[in-house]
Parts: structure tokens; C-alpha cells; sequence
């Protein structure tokens, strides 16, 4: 399964978090200890905030531990909120429109995980999308599919209730299809100001979400006001980071974190 992690607090340069620590985004490209699949290579992407209300976004097919324009970049590009994501493909191509992060104006969206029987309810689920953003959706993941379903359930107006809606749809298509294999997934979702992130599955298997107040840079003193949420940890001190529990909707912004339980409505 993928890897990923979502920063927000004091700007800081993105290889502060991709590449200097112990267990690094980019060392679990390669070494994920806490997946199904040590090896993430099937592409890599990253999105941030700047000064403009929509978010940059660079992705390649290129495994993120062999692409020097990775680097070079994270080195440069400095922001106080940003997502990150190596990426393991559950069976669709590997392509640039199939790496995450996703974008939809000022909206950032990652994933891990996999809706089960995903080919055979695929074109029912791309009916359930608002004909008026459908033609904006680039590739062909469920990843995609699920965010742009949360962008037909109401995404501007209440992120809980997208959320609700997206799920709603595809456990109801897996049901009418009787599909019997797991939909699991560890999403996180940001508008530039929050980080919104859901641990959910059909099975009770979800995949691992934590969430941490890591100070990067320690040099420019500590920023209270930092939230790291990710797949797995940076470190092996298990004092920076707290396991957020299956089926919970977590909610972070300004230095603060809560997590809520969630209620698929099923």
C-alpha cells in the first residue's frame, strides 16, 4: 500500500520532511515497515500551498528514491502546508494523472488503500459524479474516484458529511454487486487551511494513520503550532506520535488535533 504525509505550521522546505528524517517519506518509498508492501515505486507526487489560494502540485511515474527533481525541489520550495505521497498501484497504470496528490481548485486530496472490486463497480460509481466536474478527472484510481464523489456529496460545504456521502456510495455499490473483498482506506484532504484525514474500513482492517507535533528544522526554535499527520512514523520515539483508532475522522489546524467518530451512516 501507499505511503504519504500532510505538514501544517511554520513554512518550512519540504526535504525537512521527505528526506532528513530517520524513517523518511522517501526512506519508505523503499522500506515501509508498517504496510502490506515494503516497496513503494509506482510514482510519486507532492502538493503545496504558497501564496496563491490553489495549491502547486508536482508528480512523475518515476519512483520517488530515483528522481533528482525531487530533490532539488523539496530543497527549495518551502510551505506551511503540503502533502506528500509514494505510491504502490493496487492494479491501475502507472501514470503521472494516476499519482497523488489529487488537486480540484484550492483542494488537495491523497489516499491509501483500495476499494474492493473496484473494475467491477468502476462505471457505477463514475455515474455517481456530478456531470458538471466529471470531465475535470484526469485518471483512472479509485483514489480519484472516491474524491471526486466526495466533491458530488457537498466537499465545500461540509467535509464530515462528503466523507459520509463518498463512503455511502461505494459500500452501497459493493453490496449491490456482492463484492465480498475489503474496502479499506487512510485519506487525508486539506483546503489550505485544515488537515482532514479519515482511518475507515469495511472490515476493521484499516490501513495505519498517525498523527504528531514533530519539530523539523529545530534550529529555528519549536513551532507549537506544527501538525504531522502520515502512515507511519518519522522516528522511533513513540512520544511523537499518537495512533489515530480505526473508524475515527481527524481534524487539524492551528496546532490543534481532534479526532471524531466516524459514522459511515450503514
Amino acid at each position: 500500500m501507499c505511503r504519504w504525509i500532510a505538514y501544517s505550521g511554520r513554512p518550512i522546505y519540504l526535504d525537512d520532511a521527505l528526506f532528513k528524517p530517520e524513517n523518511s517519506l522517501i526512506h519508505q518509498s523503499l522500506h515501509a515497515s508498517r504496510a502490506l508492501t515494503a516497496t513503494n515505486g509506482d510514482g510519486f507526487g507532492i502538493g503545496w500551498y504558497g501564496e496563491r489560494q490553489h495549491p502547486g502540485l508536482y508528480r512523475d511515474v518515476r519512483p520517488a528514491w530515483n528522481d533528482e527533481n525531487l530533490r532539488s525541489v523539496a530543497e527549495q520550495v518551502r510551505s506551511p502546508l503540503f502533502f506528500a505521497h509514494v505510491r504502490h498501484s493496487t492494479g491501475t497504470a502507472t501514470e503521472r494523472s494516476n499519482c497523488h496528490p489529487f488537486r480540484h481548485g484550492r483542494w488537495l486530496f491523497m489516499h491509501n488503500g483500495q476499494i474492493g472490486g473496484y473494475s467491477r463497480i468502476r462505471r457505477a460509481l463514475d455515474f455517481k459524479i456530478d456531470p458538471a466536474i466529471y470531465h475535470e478527472r484526469e485518471g483512472s484510481t479509485d483514489s480519484e474516484a472516491f474524491f471526486y464523489l466526495m466533491l458530488s456529496h457537498g466537499l465545500e460545504g461540509d467535509v464530515a458529511v462528503a466523507f459520509r456521502g463518498a463512503v455511502a456510495d461505494v459500500l452501497g455499490e459493493m453490496a449491490a454487486a456482492g463484492i465480498d473483498e475489503p474496502f479499506r482506506m487512510a485519506a487525508a484532504l486539506s483546503d489550505g487551511e485544515r488537515i482532514y484525514a479519515l482511518r475507515y474500513s469495511s472490515d476493521g482492517r484499516s490501513p495505519t494513520l498517525y498523527y504528531g507535533h514533530r519539530v523539523f528544522a529545530p534550529e529555528n526554535g519549536h513551532d507549537g503550532s506544527a501538525v504531522v499527520v502520515l502512515s507511519e512514523p518519522l522516528d522511533s520515539d513513540s512520544g511523537h506520535w499518537v495512533e489515530v483508532p480505526e473508524g475515527r475522522f481527524l481534524v487539524a489546524g492551528g496546532g490543534a488535533v481532534a479526532t471524531l467518530p466516524f459514522d459511515s451512516g450503514t
